[in-house]
This record gives C-alpha cells, sequence and structure tokens, in this order.
C-alpha cells in the first residue's frame, strides 16, 4: 500500500489528497442522508464507505501510522470511559 500512496503523491501532491479526502468525506455524508430518507441502497453507502477508508489509510500514512494509531487509542480509553460513566455526555 505504501507504493500505492506515494504514487498517488508522486502523481497528485499533497494537497490534493487531502481535498480529495474532503471530497470524500461528503460524499459519505450525502450518503447516509440520502440512504436515511430511502433514496439510496446500502451499497452506495458502503462504496462510499470504502472511498474513506482508501482516503483514510492515505492520510493515516501521510501524517505518520504510529502518530494516528496513538490517536486513535487515547480516543479508545476516552470512549470506554464514557461508556462505563452512570451518565455518558
Amino acid at each position: 500500500m505504501e507504493q500505492l500512496y506515494q504514487a498517488t503523491l508522486d502523481k497528485w501532491g499533497t494537497d490534493a489528497q487531502y481535498d480529495q479526502m474532503v471530497e470524500e468525506c461528503a460524499e459519505l455524508i450525502i450518503a447516509l442522508k440520502h440512504f436515511r430518507r430511502g433514496k439510496v441502497s446500502e451499497q452506495v453507502v458502503i462504496d462510499e464507505l470504502a472511498d474513506v477508508t482508501l482516503m483514510l489509510g492515505q492520510l493515516s500514512w501521510m501524517f505518520g501510522p504510529e502518530q494516528v494509531d496513538e490517536a486513535v487509542q487515547k480516543k479508545l480509553q476516552k470512549l470506554n470511559t464514557l461508556l462505563e460513566s452512570p451518565n455518558p455526555q
């Protein structure tokens, strides 16, 4: 995957990858809103999730997988704390 990620940077550059992530997230948001209204199928949401997943991999690689994983672990700890709390907020 690293070769693929590097190839995307070589071809389009970092700014384009940031913009692509924003676009993919927006498309997922729209797909979810339309799915809730019965306007699109589950497959549309799945396809948009796949696009966002690929871009998450790209950006995680760009920013550093170790740093991203560390942040994820902190967020998971926070989520566990909230779930164990009698009044999660």
